[in-house]
Formats: structure tokens, C-alpha cells, sequence
């Protein structure tokens, strides 16, 4: 039986996060304070390619928090990657955890698909 799934992301998990960063090949994420030009932020900061400040991942609230001033201080489509890859790398975990395997295809439009098999961990 196969199902569709949409999924709205909130960061709550550091090792998903982490393993985000990883696929990215981005620096892990540290927690701490970061300055986001006006304001700041405490949480699991993230440095993202070509951003004027880093992102900030409240894990407690779920919340992404960054100043990228209307995409002038940083491409949106670097943080719509790392969420995706957040996504994935939350649901594979998940869903390993359940005894379930885990297969995945990039499709052509950017969209990721993960195929997820009752039983038998992959």
C-alpha cells in the first residue's frame, strides 16, 4: 500500500540537524549565541554557504530564526535545501527506530522521495 506525504519541518532534533549539515557538506551545527544583524538568537547555529549571518535552530520551539534581508544576505534556496535535507534525515531516523527500511530517489524537479519499507532495517 503506498501513501503520499506532505510534511510541514519544524528543527527539534539535534542528530537529524547535524546529519543535514553532513549531506551538505556544511560545518556541524554549534549551539550558542549568534548575532543576526539587529538581534540575536541562541540555539544551534548553522553557517549556510554565502549568508551574511548564520541561521539559529531553536530545537525546544521548533523555530528557524535568520536575517537574510529578503534574500540579499543569503540565497533562501541554501536554507529550503538544508530543511529538506532535515526532513529526510528525521524521517529516516524515525523511521529506522520503528524497524522499518528506508530508500530514497532525487527526483527530477529537486523533490526527494523516500520510499519507507515495514520491517527489515536498511
Amino acid at each position: 500500500m503506498s501513501h503520499i506525504v506532505s510534511i510541514k519541518t519544524q528543527v527539534r532534533d539535534a542528530v537529524a540537524l547535524a546529519a543535514a549539515c553532513q549531506r551538505l557538506q556544511l560545518a556541524p551545527p554549534l549551539h550558542g549565541t549568534a548575532k543576526l544583524f539587529t538581534s540575536t538568537a541562541t540555539g544551534h547555529i548553522v553557517e549556510l554557504p554565502r549568508w551574511k549571518f548564520p541561521i539559529v535552530c531553536e530545537l525546544d520551539s521548533g523555530d528557524v530564526k535568520y536575517d537574510n534581508y529578503s534574500g540579499r544576505w543569503g540565497d533562501q534556496r541554501e536554507l529550503d535545501r538544508l530543511i529538506q535535507k532535515y526532513a529526510v534525515e528525521k524521517a529516516r531516523i524515525e523511521a529506522r527506530k520503528q524497524g522499518h527500511s528506508v530508500t530514497e530517489q532525487a527526483l527530477a524537479d529537486g523533490s526527494i522521495k523516500l520510499t519507507i519499507s515495514v520491517g527489515g532495517a536498511a
